[in-house]
């Protein structure tokens, strides 16, 4: 079972908009939601399911508005819960951003938008492109003569549209990794793992399909490639966009589908290994005489000689009362951000296996007392294009469209940092 109502509140919980899809639940109801939502804050026990008699309320936070599916059965939440963030989605890309005003302003597109995304409490249409052909911003002025459900709606591919031309047919794949560690004190790394993501910009005529092939552990395996000449990756948490056929993945581990077109994430993937912290950091803090301290902070770029960092900002925390920064660096530049209790040291380019220098002075005023908390971590942001962490690699593309023409897949690979901490002693 699905959602029984879907609201829009403000932040206040008044409704804003609302749509009951199956009329067992009471659209009063509703009423009780902000009470409750405030009562368990308060307890300190607030959770995304809340519950008044029989009903069951299911909630998203966006921006200044709540989205809220009411519910008397046993529903699948998480399929809820997917269905109030593609909501979300699916506004902003009509509306841009997503708030109260955005709502107020177009109750009339978003009343049509509800009736399309969602049937008797279950999920129907929720491509934002294929809503955009058929609801436009001038939706509420369409003659019910001259409205039609587009073909996408009701084809198979329900996904791309028939007919789509193109001059020049081209593919970019972009491979994306983020890179999340924490490295404690004593130089251990705690946490570490790869979250990588693959994004297509497709320009194909007609209905092309497509195969994807990977260096996968479990392709090579069944394909009997495995071997010390062909470097593999064992991929975990795979998920992919509904254009793949699941089936032939599960049996030949194929990524075989008819894309969108224009922009979509393809497949996301996770790898819990080892990673050597690409950029490794060290600090050392020096107080003199309670008045003022040094920080020196040194930098080495731990990944392949030709390979270049790009964008790095390196996040210092220093004391809450400090005052009168001096700054110091071999290369890039260091500000002060008081409100945040940090100095930012950027480097524009930061190129593997070199090593760099900054240093920090500060004054401070008040009479030092004993720092109860550990000092928080150094943070670092960085983005290194032609370069994955995990070695995973696009084999081919081939693309396969019934009047045969030639199409020109183009890859490009960036990692960067995801959530990056180094904890300093």
């Amino acid at each position: 079972m699905s959602a029984s109502a879907v609201f829009i509140l403000d932040v206040k919980g008044k409704p804003l908009i609302s749509r009951n899809y199956k009329g067992d639940v009471a659209m009063s109801e509703i009423e009780h939601f902000m009470p409750l939502l405030m009562q368990r804050e308060e307890e300190g026990a607030l959770a995304p399911l809340l519950s008044h008699g029989r009903v069951h309320f299911l909630w998203i936070k966006y921006s200044n508005l709540y989205l809220v599916a009411t519910t008397l059965k046993n529903a699948n939440a998480s399929l809820v819960y997917s269905f109030l963030y593609k909501t979300v989605e699916v506004f902003s890309e009509y509306f841009k951003e997503l708030e109260e005003e955005s709502i107020r302003d177009n109750f009339v597109i978003i009343y049509e938008l509800l009736d399309e995304l969602m049937d008797f409490g279950f999920p129907q249409t929720t491509d934002s492109k294929i809503l955009q052909e058929y609801i436009t911003q001038q939706g509420n002025k369409l003659e019910t003569g001259k409205s039609r459900v587009p073909p996408t709606v009701t084809n198979a591919v329900s996904w791309r549209s028939e007919g789509i031309k193109y001059k020049k047919n081209e593919v970019f794949i972009d491979v994306i990794e983020s890179v999340n560690l924490l490295v404690n004190a004593n130089g251990s790394v705690l946490l570490s793992e790869i979250v990588g993501t693959i994004k297509l910009k497709v320009f194909l005529s007609g209905m092309p399909e497509l195969r994807l092939g990977l260096n996968d552990r479990v392709l090579f395996e069944l394909t009997g490639l495995s071997g010390s000449k062909n470097k593999s990756v064992e991929l975990e948490d795979v998920k992919f966009h509904q254009c793949v056929r699941l089936s032939r993945f599960d049996n030949d581990r194929t990524i075989s589908f008819i894309p969108p077109d224009g922009d979509f994430e393809l497949m996301s993937y996770r790898l819990s290994t080892q990673v050597k912290p690409l950029i490794w950091i060290e600090s050392v803090i020096e107080k003199f005489s309670h008045s003022r301290v040094e920080i020196m902070v040194k930098a080495k770029g731990q990944f392949k000689k030709q390979s270049v960092a790009n964008s790095v900002e390196i996040s210092v925390p220093v004391p809450s009362d400090a005052d009168s920064p001096r700054f110091k660096t071999s290369v890039g530049s260091a500000k002060y951000v008081p409100e945040k209790n940090i100095v930012i040291w950027s480097i524009k380019s930061f190129p593997g296996g070199k090593e760099y220098l900054m240093r920090a002075h500060f004054g401070l005023p008040s009479v030092e007392k004993e720092e109860v908390e550990g000092r928080p971590p150094i943070g670092v942001k960085f983005e290194i294009p032609y370069f994955t962490v995990s070695g995973i690699q696009v084999r081919y593309m081939k693309i396969i469209e019934k009047s045969g023409y030639q199409a020109l897949p183009w890859v490009r690979y960036i990692t960067q940092s995801g959530d990056y901490q180094l904890r300093t002693s």
